[in-house]
């Protein structure tokens, strides 16, 4: 580990340990993490970095947990079964934390470009570009208008309406790795549409990924179609 990633592992646990703090005092937080109360003191004030085997732990053993309970929290689910995530998609600087605690435990390898479709899977997916160094592509439900030739996915979807996305052509070469992302997967038919994207633009899929699972259908549905990892953060019963 070259000094530049050091870095960047500690100040993402420093990132970790700050949003666990908003909501528990430093002995509450010594009980979680095993760590003094006095250095997580100093780490959550910025005075000193934790050390790289500390900070591998905070990110590694207890940054997914932590990011999936701050999810789980955000999120509201109504008597219908309606998914509410605006809590968790509007808020870039939470995502932008999730992001490479998702990269370290899902461990996806390093795509050549993150794929979504508009709108609210944009937010993760360009968090998770920034974190790659990667391009962020997403798929829309019209074409723009100063683009001449698209990549077109079609479904018709169990209801009988007729759903189809466009990507443009040049977004996605021949031969790369695309990790398909959403905020949700429920029915699994975004994500389906999503990798016949993939397919025909001719590249290789390096995952699914998607903060919420609404039930397993959808998960089912997705694994059915790839053999590449396909995981979610949480999941909810709706």
């Amino acid at each position: 580990m070259n000094r530049a990633e050091k870095a960047a592992l500690q100040l993402r646990a420093v990132d970790v340990l700050c949003m666990l703090k908003e909501t528990r005092t430093y002995d509450e937080l010594e009980a979680k993490t095993g760590l003094p109360a006095g250095d997580l003191n100093r780490y959550v004030n910025g005075h000193v970095l934790p050390g790289t085997d500390r900070a591998r732990a905070v990110v590694e053993d207890l940054g997914k947990d932590a990011i999936a309970e701050e999810l789980e929290a955000r999120i509201r689910v109504d008597e219908e079964g309606y998914v509410d995530n605006s809590g968790v998609v509007f808020d870039q600087p939470f995502l932008n934390l999730t992001a490479p605690v998702v990269a370290d435990s899902f461990g996806f390898d390093r795509p050549d470009v993150v794929l979504t479709a508009a709108t609210d899977g944009i937010t993760l997916a360009a968090s998770l570009a920034s974190y790659y160094g990667t391009r962020c592509a997403y798929a829309k439900k019209r074409k723009e208008t100063a683009v001449e030739e698209f990549i077109e996915a079609r479904e018709r979807l169990d209801s009988g309406i007729e759903i189809t996305y466009y990507l443009p052509e040049s977004s996605i070469g021949e031969g790369e790795s695309v990790l398909v992302v959403d905020d949700l997967i429920r029915s699994g038919e975004t994500q389906e549409l999503l990798l016949d994207i993939v397919e025909t633009a001719g590249a290789d899929v390096a995952g699914v990924f998607a903060l919420i699972a609404a039930g397993d259908d959808g998960i089912r549905r997705v694994r059915g179609r790839t053999e590449a990892a396909v995981d979610a953060l949480t999941s909810v019963h709706a």
